[in-house]
């Protein structure tokens, strides 16, 4: 008797089909993973940059640090309601707060100007100065009196592989720390299209951006210069997907990610 006649016909099926696969595993290629590409209203944007935690901890520090030297200034948004409960050093309280301002100031290439001149907006010279002294060259976040000015550049730039920094709707990216989230600073807000907003419709708008410093939870915590007249470190909520929830005074329409 011959051994395949010996062999029941449900087993010599069996071995068949697992033949079958372990030759169908060994002829064919591991499926590579896809990776999706990010995109701004339609338009592909570049690829990463190399990883740099370092340098982006150290963007972090600084503001951080400039927080720590205004006294440590609280301001907490829940639901529509702001609280300020620590009040910390203002802009013109004294001649040092007023000095600090005025390096913000350098960096943006106005000198003259101090915390003396309340009236004219410092956010973005912090912001420019916090990037720049914690090593962000120029080419990848340039420096600018108005938020409005770096974000345009950032946004129209974003489709070069390597930028640090790329626009990302509020609708569908959680913010982390070393992003930057920005709001209308006013009555006007920039026009966009489906959470998009283009670089020509940033033109002459009024801006607001703070860094993001922390998160925990659904509860997120940024710096800004010019808040309440001070470097201020603000909470906010996130909702359940861990995005930023709206608020009147702060109606978010851009997060730019910090890819670092």
């Amino acid at each position: 008797m011959s051994i395949q006649s010996a062999t029941p016909a449900w087993s010599r099926l069996g071995l068949i089909l697992a033949l079958t696969l372990v030759l169908s595993a060994c002829g064919s290629a591991p499926e590579k993973p896809v990776v999706q590409r990010l995109t701004w209203a339609g338009h592909p944007l570049g690829g990463p940059p190399a990883r740099n935690p370092a340098l982006k901890q150290a963007i972090v520090n600084r503001a951080l640090g400039e927080w720590e030297y205004f006294g440590r200034q609280t301001v907490v948004f829940k639901g529509a309601d702001e609280s300020i409960p620590h009040v910390g050093y203002w802009e013109d309280d004294n001649q040092i707060y007023s000095e600090r301002v005025s390096r913000y100031w350098r960096a943006v290439g106005k000198p003259g100007l101090n915390g003396m001149d309340c009236r004219q907006p410092w956010s973005a010279a912090f912001i420019s100065w916090v990037m720049e002294g914690a090593g962000v060259p120029g080419y990848q976040f340039p420096p600018a009196t108005a938020h409005s000015v770096y974000l345009a550049s950032l946004i129209d730039e974003a489709i070069f592989p390597g930028r640090w920094f790329i626009p990302r709707r509020v609708s569908d990216y959680s913010p982390n720390p070393g992003d930057l989230i920005c709001a209308p600073r006013g009555d006007s807000r920039p026009a966009s299209f489906d959470g998009y907003v283009s670089p020509r419709a940033l033109q002459g708008a009024n801006t607001h951006c703070d860094l993001v410093v922390a998160k925990s939870g659904q509860s997120l915590g940024v710096v800004g210069g010019n808040v309440r007249n001070s470097v201020s470190r603000t909470t906010l909520e996130l909702d359940g997907q861990g995005r930023l929830k709206p608020i009147p005074r702060r109606p978010w329409f851009l997060v730019m990610e910090n890819r670092l």
